[in-house]
């Protein structure tokens, strides 16, 4: 049986994970899943361009900068 290791949790096997899911899906119902998940992604664009935008202004000049 393989698990999924996360870095809070110890092991999850495939049931664990489809309880889990299946627990949410009752919880905040099929309509809201979508959404949720749209605005998690979102978070995540803004984390990176946000890492991005670190990496630009430690040392690394813009090329419109030259100009």
């Amino acid at each position: 049986m393989e698990y999924i290791q996360l870095l809070f949790l110890p092991r999850l096997g495939m049931g664990e994970l489809l309880v889990i899911l299946l627990v949410i899906l009752l919880l905040f119902g099929a309509k809201r899943i979508p959404e949720l998940m749209r605005s998690f992604g979102k978070g995540i664009k803004s984390f990176k361009d946000g890492l991005n935008e670190d990496d630009n202004v430690g040392g690394k000049e813009d090329d419109t900068s030259k100009e």
